[in-house]
């Protein structure tokens, strides 16, 4: 394995590691107020795979907590959020999870979260991290 390459699949590593302990280090209601401040209350929401986005507000600010299920979405999409962001930047994240994907049959990232298929996303989030 060339060093380039090999320097490569450790940044992305490292990246995967970081992105997994910030979200599990984390209380909900810092990841739904970090959500909702990048990807706005109603994709948040969408997200979450509830129908009123202001929910999205009260957990942000801690007065009520999300069911498991959305919280299990939002932990998904905060761990894929900060594996492209620290492979990228802010701005490419937020794209990234909004924008059609190819390796997702052309849907949203933020979309299929809302499916329940995150472990799709983190799938096609690595492999955008690796160049791929």
């Amino acid at each position: 394995m060339p060093s380039d390459t090999a320097s490569s699949v450790a940044r992305s590593v490292a990246s995967a590691q970081r992105a997994h302990v910030t979200t599990v280090r984390m209380q909900i209601s810092d990841i739904a107020r970090f959500l909702q401040d990048n990807l706005g209350q109603r994709l948040t929401a969408r997200i979450a795979n509830i129908s009123d986005p202001k929910q999205v507000g009260k957990w942000a600010s801690g007065d009520t907590m999300p069911r498991p299920e959305s919280e299990q979405r939002l932990r998904a999409a905060l761990q894929v959020f900060q594996l492209i962001q620290d492979a990228e930047s802010l701005y490419t994240a937020r794209a990234w999870m909004i924008g059609m994907n190819p390796q997702l049959d052309d849907e949203a990232p933020a979309q299929c979260i809302a499916d329940g298929r995150w472990r799709d996303v983190m799938v096609a989030a690595r492999a955008y991290v690796d160049g791929g």
